[in-house]
Formats: C-alpha cells, sequence, structure tokens
C-alpha cells in the first residue's frame, strides 16, 4: 500500500511538473456558476459570512456522497498523502486528489480538487475538501484568492491551495490551513 501512495505521489508531481504554461490558460477559470459572486469582494462582513455558508453548502451537497471512499476513488481521486501534521503539529488530514480536476485550471465549488479525510477505527471519515491551482497554471503576480481568503503555498506538491472544512467545524476558520479537531492517530 506504501508503494501504491508513494507512485502516486511521484505521479501527481510529475503530472504537475508537466503542466507547461504554454498549454495552460493565463489564469484558472472560476467555473460560470456563481462566479462573480465567488470572486467579489464582500462589502460587510454579514455578507461575506452569506457567502462562505453558501459555498459551504454547496460544497457539502457536491460531496456529500464521498463519504464512501469507494465512491471517491471510483470517480477518480487518488491519494496523494496519508494523514500528517505541518505548523504546530496541527493535523492536515488524509488527502486524495483528482489530477483531471487539479489540471483543468478551474476553482469550482462543483467540483473540488481533492478531499480531506480524517483516519479512524472505521475507516476514513470526510472532513473538508482542498481547492488548488499548479503553480505552472498561475501566471498572476499574487497567489488566488477566492472569497477574500488568499490561497497557500504548497511547495512540496507545486501547488496554491485553499482548505474548506466544511464537514468537521475548524475554530481556527472554515479556511484554515490544519484542523485540531482532526486527528491522525487513526482511533
Amino acid at each position: 500500500m506504501h508503494r501504491i501512495a508513494r507512485l502516486t505521489s511521484i505521479a501527481v508531481a510529475v503530472f504537475v511538473a508537466g503542466c507547461g504554461v504554454d498549454h495552460a490558460p493565463s489564469a484558472p477559470q472560476l467555473a460560470a456558476t456563481g462566479s462573480a459572486e465567488l470572486n467579489a469582494t464582500p462589502l460587510a462582513h454579514g455578507r461575506h459570512e452569506e457567502q462562505v455558508e453558501r459555498l459551504a453548502a454547496t460544497l457539502r451537497r457536491v460531496t456529500a456522497r464521498y463519504h464512501r471512499i469507494e465512491v471517491a476513488k471510483h470517480d477518480g481521486f487518488v491519494l496523494l498523502h496519508d494523514c500528517e501534521t505541518r505548523l504546530n503539529d496541527e493535523p492536515v488530514g488524509t488527502v486524495y486528489v483528482n489530477l483531471d480536476r487539479l489540471t483543468d485550471g478551474v476553482i469550482s465549488p462543483e467540483k473540488p480538487d481533492a478531499l480531506i479525510y480524517e483516519p479512524s477505527a472505521k475507516g476514513l471519515k470526510l472532513v473538508g475538501v482542498e481547492f488548488a491551482i499548479p503553480f505552472t497554471l498561475w501566471t498572476q503576480p499574487n497567489p488566488p484568492q477566492l472569497l477574500g481568503t488568499t490561497f497557500q503555498r504548497e511547495d512540496e506538491f507545486g501547488v496554491f491551495a485553499l482548505h474548506a472544512w466544511v464537514w468537521r467545524r475548524n475554530p481556527n476558520g472554515i479556511f484554515a490551513e490544519t484542523n485540531p479537531r482532526v486527528t491522525c492517530s487513526g482511533a
């Protein structure tokens, strides 16, 4: 199993590295549905919260079937990495990525690029999603943003990424990189 995970990680890195700028759009495209709202700079705090809740509801709707990892795998999601911790030893979770979505240059609430799972005694539990854009597909001087939140650099994977904790409440915020309520212990 570790060999498959390692080969998948290598395949992702090679695939992402092979996404040359010559074949890429000048910037990722937001999906047509709701794109104006997703790009809009919120005018008031309440309006921003409304937009975030609508985004979270959409993400829960389109990923509900992925509570069963077999369905995610059937739909083209492959293991990117097992559960890991970052920053101050806070968990990120186990990540499965859809390579077609990752390399299409589109940020779509209807089709997130990756799924974040927490290992448990009963298997993997869906806790969030991830949007990602390979560095080679992003030609703007500043990192991409979604609803005013800037994507972070994930140099080890060659992408700008944004986590959305839509299935496990995060005291650090829905778009925080890590979630202290997620554990890698598998208990």
